[in-house]
């Protein structure tokens, strides 16, 4: 019986990826407009997510401020119930269902 990861299929797939990255590299030195485009979009990416790491550093606080419910209870400041209701409005006779049913 013959093992699935054999030498020939491993070694298929490196042939496979130093190719690209070969093909890559010459694209690369050639400054083809693919990979002027690819600099583009990939300067475009670092900046934006180094700019979003400086905001979140200088901002976070507030905005997890600004979201943050403080007072007592489960959901913070949010009360139980409405002061005004009884809780679940039922029909006579009907019994209420829990989360278990």
């Amino acid at each position: 019986m013959e093992e699935p990861w054999d030498f020939e299929f491993l070694s298929r797939i490196a042939d496979g990826c130093l190719s690209f990255l070969s093909e890559f590299v010459d694209d690369w030195i050639a400054n083809d407009m693919r990979v002027s485009i690819f600099k583009i979009l990939l300067s475009w990416l670092i900046f934006s997510l180094i700019a979003i790491h400086f905001a979140w550093k200088v901002y976070g606080n507030t905005v997890n401020d600004m979201y943050y419910r403080q007072g007592a209870g489960q959901n913070g400041g949010t009360p139980e119930t409405a002061p005004h209701l009884s809780g679940w409005q039922s029909k006579a006779g009907e019994t209420l269902k829990t989360h278990r049913d």
